[in-house]
């Protein structure tokens, strides 16, 4: 377990932060992606050789949107968790009809070396492509989305069996965000997450989820942290939230919430959506009962504020669940997002 998560929690606030989102429709787009990110990767300290690694990424990303998806794409850095740094490209294009042969070197339906898929899983230490191709059954989406990840000190901040993946967007790129997601790690073997959403979105409904992240650390179990978070939430605007814990050795998933947020849990190839009790913490709602869920040998569990429109990802998106999740957030976060609220999702993948 690396010591950044073992000895502390993960507020997505301080982590988990979009720097740069463009389309990529010529050339000159490209130039300012890379100018951008090799400033950025200066600045989280990444070697010179490794910003080489991120511009021939980011080179090959922009290339392939301008040639296949004709500006109708476009590339995200993002900042997360352990001082990890993200490119997502995500495109409308017409997707990839064999995406086995194009991640080979060699192959390619556009002339060129057919290189760029290979070296996207080369030189980012993980890296996750989702597709799917334009056709009559595809009315959601259809494209190709691209994600490659590089750290400054070439570790994964995962711990063993469970891969987190995190999306936490504010309304119109805005410098406040009333959704928040809290992550502690509860002794070798336990796994706890507060997903919060203050009620409304800028300065006022940040402020209403900040501050929370000791009682979801060292609270003894979910029942008591509710009431805790209630009286925190008094007197103020009031937040809707999920809490849950995942217990990897048992195999147990408990999980309990109030308000308009919604959850998925994806195992057998089965997606099952999970309720939470009407109201707002901090004001007024219903009692609040936790379930638990006994976990088959792969699963994922999804957290979501309402910023993320409700539906059912297995069948609009087949196959994305079996990705990382870090992929399958900037992915659902970038589809499924409202234009008109925050945003935030909260994945985890245990294996």
């Amino acid at each position: 377990m690396n010591s950044h998560l073992q000895n502390g929690f993960i507020d997505s606030l301080e982590t988990c932060k979009l720097l740069f989102n463009e389309h990529i429709d010529s050339e000159s787009a490209g130039i300012l992606l890379r100018a951008r990110l090799q400033a950025t990767g200066r600045r989280l300290g990444f070697s010179d050789s490794q910003r080489e690694q991120m511009a021939l990424v980011a080179a090959e990303m922009a290339s392939n949107q301008v040639k296949y998806a004709k500006g109708r794409g476009m590339i995200q850095i993002w900042q997360q968790p352990g001082g990890m740094l993200d490119l997502f490209a995500l495109d409308y294009g017409p997707g990839i009809a064999d995406l086995f042969h194009a991640q080979r070197d060699g192959f390619s339906t556009g002339q060129t070396l057919g290189k760029g898929l290979g070296s996207i899983q080369r030189l980012a230490i993980e890296s996750g492509i989702y597709t799917r191709i334009a056709d009559s059954s595809n009315s959601s989406w259809h494209g190709t989305a691209i994600w490659a990840r590089f750290s400054p000190t070439h570790k994964t901040d995962t711990v063993a069996d469970v891969e987190v993946g995190l999306f936490s967007r504010a309304l119109s790129d805005d410098r406040f965000n009333g959704d928040r997601i809290y992550l502690a790690w509860k002794g070798c073997h336990k796994l706890r997450w507060l997903h919060l959403d203050g009620l409304g979105h800028g300065e006022g409904a940040q402020q209403a989820t900040s501050n929370l992240g000791g009682h979801v650390a060292y609270s003894d179990n979910l029942i008591s942290l509710l009431p805790t978070l209630d009286r925190e939430l008094c007197g103020g605007r009031g937040a809707v939230a999920i809490m849950a814990e995942l217990d990897w050795e048992s195999r147990q998933l408990e999980i309990m919430g109030v308000g308009d947020m919604h959850a998925h849990l994806y195992q057998n190839e089965t997606l099952q959506n999970i309720s939470f009790a009407p109201g707002i913490l901090g004001r007024e709602h219903k009692t609040s009962t936790s379930s638990s869920y006994t976990l088959g040998e792969s699963c994922v569990v999804e957290t979501a504020s309402d910023g993320i429109r409700r539906g059912t990802p297995d069948k609009s998106f087949p196959g994305l669940f079996q990705l990382h999740p870090q992929l399958i957030a900037y992915v659902l976060g970038n589809i499924m997002g409202r234009a008109a609220d925050d945003q935030s999702l909260c994945i985890i993948r245990m294996s």
